[in-house]
């Protein structure tokens, strides 16, 4: 990921939702949502496998 400005990755988030502020919010929500499902989903594999102990950093 390239490194860019929070202001410039804002205005390219708004300007893909045509400039609706609760669009682009609402689209950030709904992809944060789904990164916390997949971290859940990657927690519970390693769990499976054994690999996530109390104070492990394994996952971080």
């Amino acid at each position: 990921m390239s490194f860019r400005s929070n202001d410039t990755a804002i205005d390219e988030i708004v300007a893909s939702c045509n400039g609706d502020l609760r669009g682009a919010v609402r689209a950030l929500l709904l992809i944060n949502e789904h990164l916390e499902t997949e971290l859940a989903k990657a927690y519970a594999a390693a769990a499976a496998r054994g690999l996530v102990e109390r104070g492990s950093s394994v996952l971080h």
